[in-house]
């Protein structure tokens, strides 16, 4: 089993060669070079500084992985803090008028979701856990859990259609 020293240091590594490509990633994601810029550079900082991953079997999509977790993460905070500050008077940001509307939809909706996960087997929630919030293929998932890539196929899409069920119920019409 390879050490922290050695796995920073193979990370690292491919951090550089695959800069580029990661930056392109990061772009796609937030839509300005400058902000992707600033999303692969915390991710160095992040292999530097953090603590080690654990059983990276695939060092490259670990990542390009955590470039789009990062970018994403940092385009949910831009999105909100621009919903929260409406605008700038002497200095003081002033609270969106929508904020409160905005939470209590957001409320229902994750109790929503909370009731629809937890009426799947505890099998097809991992399944779908695992392919939409932590990004792993299909295949990966299949291998997590000891079954065929087709049946993880049926999973994800049950879980979808009562997850799509709550997003009718959101927004009618």
């Amino acid at each position: 089993m390879p050490n922290e020293a050695s796995i920073r240091d193979e990370l690292a590594a491919l951090y550089q060669v695959h800069r580029r490509q990661l930056l392109h990633t990061a772009t796609r994601i937030l839509g300005s070079r400058d902000l992707a810029d600033d999303v692969v550079q915390d991710t160095y900082l992040k292999l530097l500084e953090g603590p080690s991953p654990k059983n990276v079997r695939e060092p490259v999509a670990y990542l390009f992985q955590t470039v789009r977790h990062l970018s994403i993460d940092y385009h949910r905070r831009r999105a909100l803090e621009s919903r929260l500050f409406a605008g700038q008077e002497d200095g003081q940001y002033a609270v969106s008028e929508s904020v409160a509307e905005d939470a209590a939809v957001s409320h229902q909706a994750l109790a929503l979701a909370v009731q629809a996960l937890a009426t799947m087997s505890a099998r097809t929630r991992r399944a779908f856990e695992l392919h939409r919030f932590e990004g792993c293929t299909q295949r990966d998932v299949a291998r997590e859990l000891g079954v065929s890539t087709t049946l993880v196929n049926f999973m994800i899409r049950d879980a979808d259609v009562a997850l799509n069920s709550c997003r009718e119920y959101l927004l009618p019409g």
